[in-house]
């Protein structure tokens, strides 16, 4: 007999994610992170993280020094803030002797989307609300809800379709923290008519995809 399912969206589930987040926040040392955020375990990043509330890591992410990121800002796994490393136009001296130039904070604005895999040069801002796509590098600022996409990252859409639209995003974010509304995962069937069926025809009514890009659901499934 298995474990009993704990719904992501009850008091619950809420109280023993944000055990576990302390619990990690307080094992990485990462007194600049809001206790509501969550960084994987397996995720490597600097102690001076400045990270406010849900904020969250995937596995795998590595973060470097000086990087802050804003509210409801995911990261999924295999991301990664790098670069600035080394002086490289020095003539006469190998790369590795000619020290780092002087290093400028990350900022990750608040309610941006980091897909799998995407790479941030050190430095960067990404305005609020911007959504990076996965295996993107990010070189240059990015504006306030745009979605780029590419190497290096350049602009593909604008999230919204409406002035109107950012106004009421921007409003929301001006507003106090969000009490959380988490939704599960879904879990794929194994046999049955629905087996092996496309992620597209799965995908629930009034659901969505978490920070790796799998499918969401809020109730029951609707082929």
């Amino acid at each position: 007999m298995g474990l009993p399912h704990i719904s992501r969206s009850g008091s619950l589930y809420r109280s023993l994610r944000r055990v576990r987040s302390v619990v990690i926040i307080a094992g990485k040392r990462l007194s600049a992170v809001h206790t509501t955020s969550y960084v994987h375990p397996t995720a490597k990043v600097e102690r001076d993280l400045v990270a406010d509330a849900y904020v969250f890591v995937g596995h795998h992410c590595e973060i470097g020094a000086q990087v802050r990121i804003g509210r409801y800002t995911m990261l999924a796994p295999h991301v990664t803030v790098v670069g600035d490393d080394h002086i490289f136009g020095v003539p006469g001296t190998p790369l590795q002797f000619t020290g780092r130039p002087t290093q400028t904070e990350t900022v990750i604005e608040e309610d941006v989307w980091l897909g799998h895999g995407a790479l941030v040069m050190r430095g960067v801002r990404i305005g609020r609300g911007a959504i990076v796509a996965a295996r993107a590098v990010v070189t240059r600022d990015i504006p306030p809800y745009t979605v780029v996409a590419g190497v290096p990252a350049r602009h593909v859409r604008h999230r919204f379709a409406s002035p109107d639209d950012v106004r009421l995003h921007d409003a929301m974010l001006a507003s106090p923290t969000l009490p959380p509304t988490f939704v599960d995962p879904v879990r794929f069937l194994q046999s049955g008519p629905c087996a092996m069926a496309p992620l597209a025809s799965l995908t629930p009514k009034g659901g969505g995809y978490d920070q790796s890009g799998s499918a969401l659901v809020k109730g029951p499934w609707r082929p």
